[in-house]
């Protein structure tokens, strides 16, 4: 296959990461450590693979790439789980609600603390994934936020220039008021990284406090006004190529769904727009 003068199918590095075994450059890794066999032969770096090669990695078998399509799931999270696959405390976990996967495992684009809620991005690619969390990627993340205490332009300007927190200066790019009255104010607010209760520690840093938060939206994707919390929806092969678009990779231009694949992503949305409430809250606020 190396051999071939025609660049016939893709890189073995990037079929390997669309399975969610790691990145992209974690894959090139393996590769070179001998940890890849195609068709029984170890693997080359560079080395392009089809749906017809039989492809090892650590002695395992992975599926055929007709099953290694890159998915995506929103999920919206509601308050009271967790974005780790297991707790010692026995505490539900976002994966709990999420469908299996034949192959592969589903990984989580950034994370929501436990009392936060909303739009929570999960992939099986792991090069993906990797790029939409990266800082270079520079992708705003939305949140509506509820905050006890008085809010005036001095504070939403020392938070739009920038607050010193533990691990470095951090800012919000937008704030905007969305209603409440007295010490209890709705705001959406924006920030270009995913560090760890990074809207929170903001907020609290000027002496107030976050009593609700939920996130609305991730780079171009919005939680659709049908898919309630705790519930999924996947994403369709155009929608997942403006997400690679966001993230700065390439369209993947994968094939074309299945009608069987088809059939089950147009049951899934028929199944959410007929859950009960979800007619109600067409068009009402994220709050």
């Amino acid at each position: 296959m190396s051999d071939s003068t025609s660049p016939a199918g893709e890189k073995l590095q990037k079929v390997l990461a669309r399975t969610g075994l790691g990145s992209r450059r974690e894959m090139e890794r393996a590769i070179e450590a001998g940890r890849v066999t195609v068709n029984g032969v170890v693997a080359e770096l560079g080395e392009r693979v089809t749906g017809t090669d039989h492809i090892e990695f650590d002695g395992r078998r992975l599926p055929v790439q007709e099953e290694n399509r890159c998915r995506v799931i929103l999920y919206n999270k509601p308050v009271g789980e967790i974005c780790s696959r297991h707790d010692p405390e026995g505490r539900p976990t976002v994966y709990d609600s999420l469908p299996r996967l034949r192959s592969g495992r589903w990984i989580s684009v950034g994370r929501l603390d436990f009392n936060t809620s909303g739009l929570l991005l999960f992939t099986n690619s792991g090069e993906l994934a990797n790029k939409l969390m990266h800082p270079s990627s520079v992708i705003d993340r939305e949140y509506l936020v509820r905050i006890q205490g008085q809010v005036d332009d001095e504070m939403k300007k020392r938070l739009l220039t920038g607050v010193l927190l533990e691990d470095g200066v951090a800012r919000f790019t937008d704030i905007v008021p969305s209603g409440g009255e007295g010490n209890n104010r709705w705001f959406y607010c924006v920030v270009m990284e995913g560090r760890n209760r990074e809207v929170r520690r903001l907020w609290e840093s000027q002496g107030v406090r976050v009593s609700r938060l939920k996130r609305v939206r991730y780079g171009s994707v919005f939680i659709p006004s049908h898919v309630r919390v705790g519930q999924w929806i996947e994403m369709e092969p155009k929608e997942i190529d403006d997400l690679c678009i966001t993230a700065g990779l390439p369209k993947l231009g994968q094939r074309p769904l299945t009608q069987a694949e088809q059939q089950n992503l147009q049951r899934q949305r028929r199944k959410l727009r007929k859950s009960p409430g979800s007619a109600l809250r067409r068009g009402k606020s994220q709050k």
